[in-house]
């Protein structure tokens, strides 16, 4: 669903050499949650190993969680 398109989004970004900023933003109630935040991260970091790495570990600034992403460098052929 939602998750894949993001995902899509950010691989895009990483493929065209940009780099991509995960934001994870917690309402209300959420920020009793944020081990779930964290884990939701560490996937996105997971799933996109091969396009990026982390440049900005993930790290909570107020109410959001942020992690800047960076485009692997292509290998030359």
């Amino acid at each position: 669903g939602d998750y894949q398109v993001k995902l899509r989004n950010l691989t895009r970004f990483l493929e065209d050499g940009d780099k991509a900023k995960v934001s994870l933003r917690f309402r209300g109630r959420e920020m009793a949650h944020q081990h779930l935040g964290m884990e939701l991260v560490n996937r996105i970091r997971k799933d996109l190993e091969e396009f990026g790495t982390v440049e900005q570990e993930p790290k909570m600034e107020g109410r959001q969680i942020v992690m800047v992403l960076a485009p692997v460098k292509k290998r030359p052929q």
